[in-house]
């Protein structure tokens, strides 16, 4: 069997944000996308990944900032969103694996910006809620959020929440308890 039938690409993005809505003429766009690549069969976390991404339609409020702890400066140093798309598919075969990420918010991110800046969307379909599966292998009434889920598991919070990197590793923490539940959803 071939191994990468047992790996997964766990993903969470940092976005431009504001206390309140934008401001005129800016939206929601990626800033930061953590990668974890998860081995399933071996139960273990491989690697942690980190792209940032060079808004083109806003800027990083001090709101995003004490939130994420990324600044400005920081993104502008960053890939252009298709570069970063381009980078996902050719570096961690994010067309070919499988992904998860903590809610729908990521996926749907990925697919609003795609659209909207005529880029090739770089995942496949086999895509996994992982807040989902964790709310049902808990047997939970309101989906938690991932610090939650993480004290839920009995879990640490590894890095700073809301890194996208750091997310992403803790995320992967959830799905590997969830799989040695025997509450992973396969493929």
């Amino acid at each position: 069997m071939d191994d990468a039938e047992y790996l997964l690409n766990v993903v969470d993005v940092e976005a431009t944000c504001w206390e309140g809505p934008p401001p005129p003429g800016q939206v929601n766009e990626i800033i930061e996308i953590g990668l974890t690549v998860v081995d399933l069969r071996a139960g273990e976390r491989l690697a942690k990944h980190r792209l940032l991404v060079r808004p083109a339609r806003s800027k990083v409020s001090p709101f995003c900032t004490e939130l994420t702890g990324l600044t400005q400066a920081e993104v502008d140093a960053g890939l252009s969103f298709a570069d970063a798309c381009r980078t996902l598919a050719a570096r961690h075969r994010t067309g070919l694996l499988p992904w998860a990420s903590w809610g729908d918010y990521d996926r749907n991110q990925f697919t609003r910006q795609c659209r909207r800046t005529d880029t090739t969307y770089p995942f496949g379909r086999r895509h996994t809620n992982a807040k989902a599966a964790f709310t049902v292998s808990y047997a939970l009434r309101r989906r938690p959020g991932m610090a939650q889920a993480l004290r839920a598991a009995g879990l640490p919070l590894e890095g700073r929440h809301h890194r996208g990197d750091d997310d992403a590793w803790n995320i992967a923490a959830l799905v590997l308890d969830l799989a040695r539940r025997g509450d992973w959803p396969a493929g």
